[in-house]
């Protein structure tokens, strides 16, 4: 079985490489079909972007397709940057560059109120009427310098608050220990559950 992975981002792909382990199933890229192009996420949720590039990606390939998108609630910020976290700083902007405009908006914010949250949500089209969706949510606060080399994105300056990693960065953890914990991670686990549950329903109902 082919699931092509909705996005042009190799970071994400690998991450969700390492998170969608389901047997007989090989994971593809937009970037390796001819003349794929990213929609315009032009939807006013989570759900509705992820969605969108499901379905795109979905309407060029013929394929189960799953796609992801992720927000950044900060409370100091009423909520900001929220769906327009990969564009905080622009169009055009750099993981950097949303960061040091975070990090700039947040300038003088105590620590008690630079909580914030991470939110995926997972989408999947498996046919026409088909689709599957789950999210996850990991809580936080925002640091007030980067710290951390691994991950990407907003990773190197979000505190997770929960046991376990309590006191680091995403950007701090391993990939085993990100793997489990990030809101990435627990969107597309449970994604994953609902997909086997599809594909075992698929099974059945072809030996029936």
């Amino acid at each position: 079985m082919r699931i092509v992975i909705a996005t042009f981002n190799p970071d994400k792909v690998r991450e969700l490489e390492r998170l969608l382990d389901l047997p007989g199933v090989t994971l593809e890229s937009l970037r390796e079909f001819p003349g794929a192009v990213a929609p315009e996420e032009s939807g006013s949720t989570l759900l509705e972007n992820a969605r969108i590039k499901a379905r795109a990606a979905h309407a060029l390939t013929g394929l189960v397709s799953i796609a992801d998108d992720t927000g950044l609630e900060v409370d100091a910020l009423d909520g900001r940057p929220g769906i327009h976290a990969a564009r905080f700083a622009g169009p055009a902007a750099t993981y950097a560059d949303n960061v040091q405009r975070l990090l700039a908006e947040l300038s003088g914010v105590e620590p008690a109120r630079r909580t914030a949250r991470f939110r995926t949500v997972c989408a999947a089209v498996l046919g026409p009427r088909d689709e599957l969706d789950a999210e996850g949510v990991l809580e936080g606060v925002i640091t007030t310098a980067p710290r951390g080399a691994n991950g990407f994105g907003y990773d190197p300056v979000f505190e997770v608050s929960e046991v376990g990693a309590l006191g680091r960065t995403l950007a701090e953890l391993d990939g085993a220990e990100k793997n489990t914990t990030s809101h990435r991670a627990r969107a597309v686990q449970a994604l994953a559950e609902k997909l086997a549950h599809w594909a075992a329903a698929g099974r059945r109902a072809g030996r029936a």
